[in-house]
């Protein structure tokens, strides 16, 4: 059965300084897993919060959201929503990134949410929500290749 599960997590406020490589290290492993197992979805991030939507085979998506919920990056982690769905709405994306944006940021006041918080939002206003972000542009941050001693190989160009 083909499920979208939304939810939306906190981050921890004293450590900003890692936030850049923690969304890269994000992206780069949920597009590689997300590819091998048919998972398609959407991450936005603003104001210390997260708010992630997530489409596949339910037993796939309920497993991952687990790993989700144990993943020290986020915290305060809440299941927004669970449901059937026939056709895969993110498709396009194995992972769509979405950084702050101010189309977003007036959705937000314009429900009468002062700043981005995606755990205020009822069904309703979530699943206009989910028809924002898949109008929204994608923000491009590069899958991270990994280096160091035990990642080492040939340089193309030598």
């Amino acid at each position: 059965m083909k499920v979208m599960l939304c939810y939306a997590s906190k981050r921890k406020i004293n450590d900003d300084e890692n936030l850049l490589e923690d969304i890269i290290d994000i992206l780069t492993l949920a597009r590689k897993f997300n590819q091998e197992n048919e998972i398609y979805g959407v991450l936005y991030y603003a104001d210390n919060a997260f708010f992630q939507c997530l489409e596949g085979e339910q037993s796939t998506i309920e497993s991952l959201y687990r790993n989700i919920e144990k993943d020290i990056r986020h915290h305060c982690v809440k299941r927004l929503c669970i449901i059937e769905i026939e056709k895969f709405r993110f498709k396009k994306w194995s992972m769509k990134y979405v950084e702050k944006d101010s189309m977003i940021d007036h959705y937000f006041k314009e429900n009468g949410i002062e700043k981005f918080d995606p755990q205020k939002l009822d069904l309703h206003h979530l699943s206009n929500f989910i028809e924002t972000l898949i109008t929204v542009n994608q923000t491009n941050r590069k899958n991270r290749t990994r280096t160091g001693f035990n990642n080492r190989g040939i340089t193309p160009f030598l």
